[in-house]
């Protein structure tokens, strides 16, 4: 079955360009010119990928992408401007999976997409029902939902893998350099504050007090780990 990516930025140029490529590789694609227009589009559709410009009219790409991950975890790649690195630290905030800086070549485009829909198809495998739970915070490896005290917690793709390899593994310290290598891979571009932002990020919904946290544990110099 042929993947379905979005690809949203208000350069139509470069829309065309993007497009034109990625269904030379048999993908589907449509294209969105604003912010409103993408949410209208995935409110309405279901994609295996998002490519997002930060700078958009109506809604710029953090506004969406805050608003995607309220009702979906589908995988978004930003499109930042060069050089600047508050824009790429945002996206992670706001649930960004990835991000490409501008100008870019198409073929790296090309390859952060396919890389980002293999990690996110590997999850699709079907297995056994798996749940795990501790002190009020579940898990359910099939449905990749989380729970605290019954309550559903929306979780993006990257902070359940983060929660479910930390949770399989209680009272293992993770250095930040092995969880950016294992949950987003070797060939990722990013560094090691992603995870930190969002370990962050993750602590603010399971946490019932973040700054104080039960189950995810900082060990000092060292990594993460979730402590049993």
């Amino acid at each position: 079955m042929a993947r379905r990516v979005l690809v949203v930025d208000d350069e139509k140029l470069i829309v065309k360009g993007i497009r034109f490529s990625l269904e030379q590789d048999g993908m589907e694609v449509d294209c969105a010119y604003d912010g409103q227009e993408a949410l209208d589009y995935i409110s309405k559709n279901k994609y295996d990928v998002i490519l997002l410009d930060v700078m958009l009219p109506v809604l710029n790409g953090f506004e969406v992408c805050q608003q995607i991950r309220e009702f979906s975890n589908v995988p978004v790649i930003m499109l930042t401007a060069k050089g600047d690195d508050m824009d790429k630290i945002l996206g992670l905030e706001y649930g960004a999976d990835d991000y490409i800086t501008k100008p870019f070549n198409i073929l790296e485009v090309k390859a952060r997409i396919k890389a980002i829909i293999r990690r996110s198809s590997a999850t699709e495998v079907k297995e056994p029902p798996k749940i795990y739970s501790y002190n009020g915070l579940r898990i359910d490896i099939e449905s990749r939902r989380g729970y605290i005290n019954d309550r559903e917690v929306n979780l993006t793709a990257k902070e359940f893998d983060l929660l479910e390899l930390l949770m399989l593994h209680p009272n293992k310290v993770y250095g930040r350099e092995e969880l950016l290598n294992t949950v987003w891979g070797y060939d990722y571009p990013g560094d090691v504050r992603t995870v930190d932002v969002h370990i962050r990020r993750l602590r603010e919904k399971i946490e019932e007090t973040p700054s104080s946290p039960v189950f995810i544990h900082t060990k000092w110099g060292v990594g993460y780990y979730f402590q049993k």
